[in-house]
């Protein structure tokens, strides 16, 4: 199969309409290539992201509730765009360091590695991942590792205040306690992870950091790598290293398991140099609180389609006193996922401004996707642009391939967003409306300033 995102360089030519009367445009002339990665199996990478993002957003709408040292100056870590749909970075813990690869999530919160030589992962079969060959952690090996116990700060971050119960036969004080920290297991849509909780060095590129609370996980489902939790609950790592912010730039993915890298970028205690032209909203707390505070949720009020601005439903905009609805920012989702009270409007629209292209049904059944376009016999086709627009002004300029992927085998180009409705998976109207995923994040610079409580983003290559 043929299959490719949309590049400017290589996969085709844009040019926007310079007329100011007519409604904005982006003409797109087509000219598939083969996909350095492409699949043998014609439908792999689509369907998987598909249905991977339709899993991971009802993970996200319906989270289990969980059953230091600072970083001086700031650090860069290698980032890298990976096939099974997501990012990776590579971390190093113990003495001497051990480096894992891990999966880049700002979606979640603990930071846990494939652990010991009996470590098992089911259904781990992913595209340049051979589960017999996953790296992982040997706690024998280091010298500094230290078991969590089970009356310990940090067991408490992961099982809240009530671990306590979980801790039989130990007294009041932490010190006559030397029961362990309980075992977690955490789903991650389609996956899930379980483990112990240890602690040991973080090696970072230009620091060590004591004393850091990860999971050694010894048993996992669909997890190609560990996870490096961005997230906002106490036990992920912005949150141990208490970071003033973090940054990255995602490459596209026509880069998936190709040595090229861009940065991910930590900054901690000191000054730090600002990022020019870069346009801010607020971050939004969830008043559900757990399990939903570990997200990071912004006012998406509108999303502007050629002329036209499609609001989002007032429900919508912001998280609910149940924890429904809003926004949240997601670098483990693929695509974005809408609520199908978002997503319809949105695909209505999108279908009367091409009404001169016929839907391509079939395309949009094989792949899972809500919206898909017949273009097998089109040269040149106007696209509409799309601007997603913030409370407080901030709006995203949408490069053509970060909301459309065009599969040439289908002759098809379709909407790079997904809905609950789509045939992939279930509905689910509750947790967060509307998911921003790391498609829509290719080539833009992403900064998370924690200080100031804002999501900052510049459009830019990164690599």
């Amino acid at each position: 199969i043929f299959l490719c995102f949309l590049s400017l360089s290589a996969l085709l030519i844009l040019t926007s309409s310079s007329s100011s009367s007519s409604t904005p445009t982006i003409t797109l002339t087509l000219s598939p290539i083969l996909h350095p990665n492409s699949s043998s199996n014609p439908w792999e990478f689509i369907s998987h992201i598909t249905k991977s993002t339709l899993a991971r957003a009802h993970h996200l709408k319906n989270p289990l509730s969980s059953s230091s040292s600072v970083l001086q100056g700031t650090d860069k870590v290698p980032l890298f765009a990976r096939s099974y749909g997501g990012y990776s970075i590579s971390l190093s813990f113990g003495t001497p360091p051990q480096t894992i690869p891990l999966v880049f999530d700002t979606g979640s919160s603990l930071v846990w590695v494939p652990c010991t030589s009996r470590y098992v992962c089911a259904n781990c079969t992913f595209a340049h991942v051979d589960p017999s060959k996953i790296r992982t952690f040997k706690p024998k090996l280091s010298s500094s590792k230290s078991i969590v116990g089970c009356l310990s700060p940090k067991c408490a971050w992961l099982f809240g205040p009530d671990v306590k119960a979980r801790c039989p036969d130990c007294g009041p004080k932490p010190a006559n306690c030397s029961r362990p920290c309980p075992a977690y297991l955490i789903q991650y849509g389609l996956g899930a992870t379980a483990g112990l909780p240890i602690s040991d060095n973080l090696d970072l590129p230009h620091q060590v950091v004591q004393d850091f609370l990860f999971g050694c996980s010894v048993l996992s489902a669909r997890q190609p790598e560990g996870i490096a939790g961005f997230g906002r609950a106490p036990a992920s790592l912005p949150n141990q290293l208490k970071l003033r912010k973090f940054s990255y730039c995602l490459l596209s993915h026509k880069f998936n398991d190709q040595p090229k890298n861009s940065d991910l970028i930590l900054t901690g205690v000191g000054k730090s140099a600002g990022v020019a032209g870069v346009r801010h909203t607020r971050f939004v707390k969830n008043p559900a609180k757990s399990p939903y505070d570990e997200y990071y949720y912004v006012y998406l009020r509108s999303i502007t389609v050629g002329k036209k601005e499609v609001k989002l439903p007032v429900g919508l905009r912001r998280p609910g006193p149940k924890g429904n609805g809003g926004t949240i920012v997601d670098s483990g989702s693929t695509l974005t996922f809408m609520d199908k009270a978002a997503f319809d409007p949105l695909v209505a629209e999108f279908v009367a401004q091409m009404g001169q292209v016929k839907r391509a049904p079939t395309a949009e059944g094989l792949l899972g996707l809500g919206l898909c376009f017949d273009v097998s016999r089109e040269q040149n086709i106007s696209l509409p642009e799309v601007v997603f627009n913030f409370k407080g002004g901030a709006k995203m300029e949408l490069p053509l391939a970060n909301y459309f992927l065009f599969v040439s085998d289908l002759g098809a180009l379709c909407l790079s967003i997904v809905s609950g409705s789509s045939s992939a998976g279930p509905d689910v109207p509750v947790g967060p409306a509307i998911i921003l995923g790391n498609i829509q994040q290719q080539n833009f610079y992403v900064e998370y300033d924690l200080e100031k409580q804002r999501l900052g983003f510049k459009q830019q290559k990164c690599g």
